[in-house]
């Protein structure tokens, strides 16, 4: 049993995540913004947490923290010359200077863990341009460079890693997927003929966080349907 650290556990991936951790027998410690969520599970403890506040406290937390997971962010998919200069700073701020802040809260805590890891997400779209992505990739990009320094500063005692995917049908994407054709016309996109679903994504961080990959760490993972690296 580890206990486990979920930034954005409300919906789409990150509450999937916290009830197959919990699942799996493991305490889990998840943060909601807007959508409030209580779980009958008792390895389920949910808390209220913004962080775009100046400061955050994670003090409902136990003294060691074997994982964090931060699921916060965003999908705006706009022309470039659209998109104020202060999109990009909000953007910023939710997915990039929100877990650092959390990540320095709690980093102590990481360090008392015997198998400790990190979980960001960043988008199929950094490493492969694609139109009107410049306000996502912009963030994401950054995740991917921290991810990468923290790794190394961090290593060998707490890994990290990141998962980047391509279209996955959640809670966040619903007004890409909102149609029969839609979603058709994005899974045919993909040389795998289909978009992504939670599991797939879920399945992907349950196993960065574990200790069958405890000899991975700064990796991007994409998990993305051939999209990234495949032409068919």
């Amino acid at each position: 049993m580890a206990n486990y650290l979920i930034i954005g556990a409300s919906s789409g991936v990150g509450k999937a995540l916290a009830w197959q951790l919990a699942n799996a027998g493991n305490n889990v410690f998840g943060t909601y913004y807007k959508n409030e969520i209580h779980s009958d599970k008792p390895l389920i403890q949910f808390n209220h947490l913004n962080v775009l506040d100046e400061t955050i406290a994670l003090d409902f937390l136990p003294e060691t923290i074997a994982g964090i997971i931060y699921c916060p962010g965003s999908i705006n998919l706009r022309p470039f010359e659209r998109i104020k200069p202060a999109d990009f700073t909000n953007d910023y701020n939710l997915q990039v200077v929100g877990a650092i802040k959390v990540i320095q809260s709690v980093i102590s805590k990481l360090k008392n863990s015997e198998n400790a890891a990190i979980v960001f997400f960043s988008t199929v779209a950094v490493q492969t341009g694609l139109p009107y992505h410049s306000q996502v990739s912009a963030s994401k990009g950054a995740i991917e460079g921290l991810t990468k320094a923290l790794a190394a500063e961090y290593a060998p005692k707490i890994r990290v890693n990141c998962i980047a995917p391509s279209l996955t049908d959640t809670p966040l994407a619903a007004s890409l997927l909102n149609s029969e054709q839609k979603k058709e016309t994005n899974a045919q996109r993909h040389p795998l003929k289909r978009i992504g679903t939670t599991d797939d994504i879920v399945n992907m961080a349950e196993f960065l966080l574990s200790t069958k990959a405890s000899w991975i760490t700064g990796q991007i993972m994409h998990v993305d349907g051939g999209i990234s690296t495949l032409k068919i």
